[in-house]
């Protein structure tokens, strides 16, 4: 499963300053049908010990994203352009037997479905033993005692006992458990989280949202969190991504986008969230219209066919696409809107009360 390189030659090759660094990264897929464009020009950083957060609709490009950075796309099915530094290390171009190592090791994934993740003919503490084996040249009692210490560190009651059984016999969010046990028991310095608390009830989901956040600060870990969910993302992350049809179009600081949002899908997400800090006067207002085609994404801006702003720029969103400008220092926006008139817009005709 080797990544094919077709444009990273031409980006700068200048050190990378953060722990990881996603520089201009591009995710297509050839079918019968054209090229399937999944990620298109994504850039981001990740620190030690912070978590961004990457939100969207389904199909905007989040989890082809992050099985790119763990080097999971076939290169007879994908091709993958572009810089991503892991620790000082490209990984883009390496062949899986380059990339393994670093898979469990150095970076590891939560999917967003355990129990399909999770081998139901071996029980749990087998499937921890061997992750932690791969990498470590250790002993399967040593192996054992990691994996019960693992189960009892993320809340797993009676834990050498439970070692034994099998996935079917844990509820959804013991499974999520054991899926965070696995991906920590290397101690990897990356660590994604796909959709971590999808189909869990509320209080099941608070809890391993508090766990993920406290096995962040025992390790020191980056944590890319892929989700819908806008609550768990003001709940945990620091920063944030908003991909909208294979594109970055909003990031910043959760400050940035959930008090200060330029970008209007971004306002239609937060319009689609319900708000506790607000009287209920009606519906929740949902984005008219459904996420692009990758294969054949619209001219100019790709959201101009539900933007129901397009009329405050006129032609320009229908024929240039915007590019990501900065807001601030800390802040980025793909719109033709002036930042100036979005910040009247949020202001004055989507939030008149704050």
């Amino acid at each position: 499963m080797t990544q094919t390189i077709d444009s990273s030659a031409s980006l700068p090759s200048a050190p990378p300053t953060s722990f990881l660094e996603v520089r201009d990264l591009h995710v297509t897929f050839p079918t019968d049908d054209g090229m399937v464009r999944s990620v298109d020009g994504l850039s981001f950083k990740v620190e030690r010990g912070k978590t961004m957060g990457i939100v969207g609709e389904s199909g905007s490009g989040k989890s082809v994203t992050s099985q790119a950075i763990l080097g999971l796309h076939n290169s007879t099915r994908a091709q993958v352009s572009g810089q991503i530094w892991l620790d000082g290390e490209e990984l883009v171009g390496k062949s899986s037997e380059e990339i393994r190592p670093l898979r469990g090791n150095k970076m590891a994934m939560i999917f967003q479905d355990p129990l399909s993740s999770l081998h139901p003919f071996y029980t749990i503490g087998d499937q921890i033993v061997e992750a932690y084996r791969v990498h470590n040249k250790v002993s399967k009692d040593v192996a054992k005692k990691r994996a019960i210490e693992m189960l009892d560190r993320v809340g797993i009651p009676n834990a050498a006992k439970r070692v034994d059984d099998y996935p079917h016999q844990f509820s959804g969010g013991m499974r999520q458990r054991v899926m965070i046990a696995m991906a920590l028991v290397c101690d990897p310095q990356l660590l994604i989280a796909d959709e971590p608390t999808t189909a869990l009830d509320v209080t099941v989901q608070a809890q391993i949202l508090d766990l993920m956040r406290d096995l962040q600060k025992e390790f020191n870990s980056a944590i890319i969190l892929i989700t819908h969910d806008l609550g768990v993302v003001a709940e945990i992350a620091d920063d944030v991504t908003v991909m909208y049809g294979g594109r970055a179009v909003e990031q910043g600081s959760v400050r940035d986008v959930f008090y200060s949002p330029q970008m209007p899908y971004t306002w239609g997400l937060l319009a689609s969230m319900p708000r506790l800090d607000r009287d209920r006067k009606g519906r929740l207002d949902p984005i008219p219209g459904n996420p692009p085609s990758l294969i054949n994404l619209p001219n100019g801006c790709v959201f101009s066919p539900r933007c129901v702003y397009r009329d405050r720029v006129g032609a320009a969103c229908v024929t240039d696409r915007p590019d990501l400008t900065p807001v601030s220092d800390t802040h980025r926006v793909r719109c033709h809107i002036p930042a100036e008139q979005s910040q009247r817009i949020w202001l004055n005709e989507l939030n008149p009360n704050l």
